[in-house]
């Protein structure tokens, strides 16, 4: 069956494409393998020069790029070269700090010398999503080649030309044949290349549905894994938030990526004695962000990726209003051509409705009202998910004290959710285990290797 890229906007069919075919497949995996026997062997700074021009590249391709984007999946094109700003920034930290993250590290022994070194797997399989479709590949691709290990991309089947561009740009920077490669295939063909003695290891980042299935298949064989997926994050407001603040931010961070991002603020959970004036406040933010065409610079809320997806996030709303929900903005698809749903709040929103229980993929917002900073903490907590939670409170001791309680990878205080280079990114409980970013994320896909001289 071919593959389409198809525009959101319009339901217009962009192109087509043939998949991979199996003896397609068997090359990519040869090359990989192959590749990898050079690559590894070569000095750090020559892996930084690929990921530098890279960098230059992405800059120097922004706006092509990021219409890309806006064609195939919806993302309004000033989101897009922000996306790709990121994707430049990670090739560059990583060229600077990687040969520092992968130092062998003397140990004191009773040898005459003892010490860790950090060598590449191989061929890295990353199986990867749609709604950020260069930041999810680079945020895998510039630690991993940068450690010394190879790619290979399965890309979301709805967006093959950013697919097809990522390793393009790669060669174009010069990364040797085979060392970032994509296949074009199904989900029901990655079994297959998680089993192939070729591939080393698996990253992915998708639903915990996705997740659970690749970590069956990477069990199965034993391959290493990094999973990062599904979320529903916390927005705790606690009585002391400077609430206009808040209000704007739990905007932003409600509607980023067209609400369609796991670290997405989703659950908004302020304590009773604010809880009226952050959501007058926070209504009126979410009523103010332009939905229109992601090819417009002017707009902040792009259609959802496929009309399914925007189906499945209206009955999650239409369900939680069945369950007791009030609805105070938006909560209806509009007429006209494209996947697009307005930004949408939700009020009384409780346990037992799927706006509370499951990830809403998309731009509704569940409020929900906490007793006190206690039962906040406790209501962020209940949930299957723990990615990332945002937390208002002007008390500096305060807030540093409860993000020891709250169960999540990221907490940010006073602040949006958002992946740094910098610092580690992943989740806790159905929200996967692993790292991405920072040393620890580049020490995920590497043999931790003790080296002892007696």
């Amino acid at each position: 069956m071919a593959i389409e890229s198809r525009n959101p906007a319009t339901g217009e069919l962009l192109e087509t494409f043939e998949p991979t075919s199996p003896a397609e497949i068997e090359r990519v995996l040869a090359r990989a393998a192959g590749a990898f026997d050079d690559w590894r062997r070569r000095r750090f700074a020559e892996r930084a020069d690929v990921l530098r021009r890279a960098a230059g590249r992405l800059r120097a391709e922004k706006a092509e790029h990021a219409r890309t984007m806006a064609l195939e999946m919806g993302k309004p094109v000033a989101q897009g070269e922000e996306e790709i700003e990121k994707c430049a920034w990670a090739c560059e930290f990583f060229a600077e700090h990687g040969e520092a993250f992968m130092a062998e590290e003397p140990r004191k022994t009773e040898a005459s010398r003892s010490y860790v070194r950090f060598d590449p797997l191989g061929a890295v399989l990353a199986v990867m999503p749609w709604n950020f479709p260069f930041w999810q590949v680079f945020r895998f691709a510039a630690p991993a080649l940068m450690a010394g290990n190879v790619g290979i991309l399965k890309h979301a089947s709805n967006v093959p030309r950013c697919a097809l561009a990522i390793p393009a740009l790669l060669r174009a920077a010069g990364a040797p044949e085979g060392v970032f490669q994509t296949a074009l295939v199904g989900p029901d063909a990655v079994s297959g290349l998680v089993a192939d003695r070729r591939v080393a290891a698996v990253t992915l980042t998708g639903s915990d549905t996705a997740g659970r299935r690749v970590a069956e298949s990477a069990g199965r064989a034993l391959k290493k894994t990094v999973m990062e997926l599904g979320g529903s994050d916390p927005f705790i407001v606690l009585a002391d938030a400077d609430l206009d603040a808040a209000a704007r931010t739990a905007a932003t961070a409600r509607l980023v990526n067209s609400g369609q991002s796991c670290i997405a603020a989703k659950r908004f959970i302020a304590v009773e004695d604010v809880a009226d004036s952050f959501v007058e406040r926070f209504v009126a933010e979410m009523r103010a962000r332009n939905m229109g065409d992601p090819l417009d610079r002017a707009t902040q809320v792009g259609p959802q990726a496929r009309h399914d997806l925007r189906d499945q996030l209206h009955h999650q709303v239409e369900e939680s209003v069945a369950r007791g929900a009030r609805l105070l903005l938006g909560g209806r698809v509009p007429d006209g051509p494209g996947a697009f749903y307005p930004p949408t709040v939700l009020a009384g929103v409780s346990r037992g409705m799927p706006a509370f229980d499951e990830e809403t993929f998309g731009p509704a917002a569940a409020v929900i009202r906490a007793r006190d900073e206690g039962d906040a903490i406790a209501l962020a907590n209940h949930s299957s998910y723990g990615l990332g939670a945002s937390l208002w409170t002007t008390d500096r001791a305060r807030a540093e004290r409860l993000a020891a309680e709250i169960q999540a990878g990221v907490v940010v205080v006073n602040g949006q959710v958002r992946s740094d280079p910098r610092m580690p990114f992943g989740g806790v409980k159905d929200s996967g285990w692993g790292r991405e970013l920072s040393e620890f994320g580049m020490r995920e896909f590497v043999n931790v290797k003790s080296v002892i001289v007696t």
